[in-house]
């Protein structure tokens, strides 16, 4: 309950962030005609939107599990990257059917001081929620909202493209505007790879096999030989299942002091473990 309302913290005050930036730069936009800076903006209202998915997915985390779900509500984390997913599929379309249009219809780009600027305040919007939802994620363990802040990170340097190709219109090349905006549309598809693979790892229930030594280095300590384990994610919580020889314990007491044993080291070796099974396995 307590790393899923960090959560909703994190995305309510990141959504305002981000939700505040994005509308500066429309507005800048609106009065310069900067398709590099289009592009940008685009993209940080979509990186803002993100974050309702992702709130109503620690809402629903919070929910205990029912008949129908009997293991909870945890994937619906999953659920909300798929959405972050096609949100960033949206914006590089977008970003890049404009930025064609552009080069086939050019539009002066006016009020260049501005656009730098909005570039700049785009850059350091990002990056303060970037920081803000990639530390909390690591808090918690979600790696939504750590896979979302190396997003808004992302859009932070494409803010910065947006301030090359301001550069690039002063010293008498116009061309670099939308040239900027492609390059921005490739940075997004770029992020979308790498961002379909982190969410497809979740769903396949990959885990970083880093914390599946440190599992297994617990039931090598604590559990009788021939023990085995897994881990799987459910949301931000890892859920261990720990398999032992069905004739290691004498009787139910012994296998009840060893569970609690292991559960007990599980959750000290891994700070963001959720439940811990232990069950005799019968070969």
């Amino acid at each position: 309950m307590e790393s899923s309302a960090e959560g909703i913290r994190a995305v309510k005050l990141s959504l305002l962030g981000l939700g505040t930036t994005s509308l500066f730069q429309l507005g800048i936009v609106l009065i310069s005609g900067s398709v590099a800076l289009l592009a940008d903006t685009v993209h940080n209202f979509s990186d803002a939107l993100t974050a309702v998915p992702l709130w109503i997915a620690f809402l629903l985390g919070r929910r205990t599990a029912t008949r129908t779900y009997t293991y909870g509500f945890g994937r619906a984390e999953d659920l909300a990257g798929l959405f972050i997913v096609a949100m960033i599929s949206l914006s590089a379309v977008v970003a890049a059917a404009e930025s064609i249009h552009r080069f086939f219809a050019p539009q002066p780009v006016q009020n260049l001081g501005w656009v730098l600027a909005a570039g700049l305040v785009g850059f350091a919007g990002n990056e303060l929620v970037a920081i803000y939802r990639i530390r909390v994620g690591r808090k918690i363990g979600s790696a939504a909202l750590i896979a979302d802040g190396i997003h808004a990170r992302t859009d932070g340097f494409t803010s910065l493209a947006v301030v090359a190709g301001v550069i690039g219109t002063w010293l008498g090349f116009p061309l670099a505007d939308p040239i900027v905006g492609l390059l921005i549309s490739v940075a997004i598809a770029i992020l979308l790879w790498g961002t379909v693979r982190d969410i497809g790892r979740r769903l396949m229930d990959g885990v970083n096999p880093a914390l599946t030594d440190k599992l297994a280095g617990v039931v090598r300590r604590h559990a009788p030989a021939d023990s085995t384990s897994r881990l799987r994610w459910s949301g931000h919580k890892l859920h261990a299942e720990i398999s032992i020889p069905a004739g290691s314990c004498s009787d139910l007491a012994e296998l009840a002091a060893l569970a609690a044993d292991l559960k007990h080291a599980a959750a000290h070796a891994l700070p963001n473990i959720g439940s811990v099974e232990v069950v005799p396995r019968f070969d």
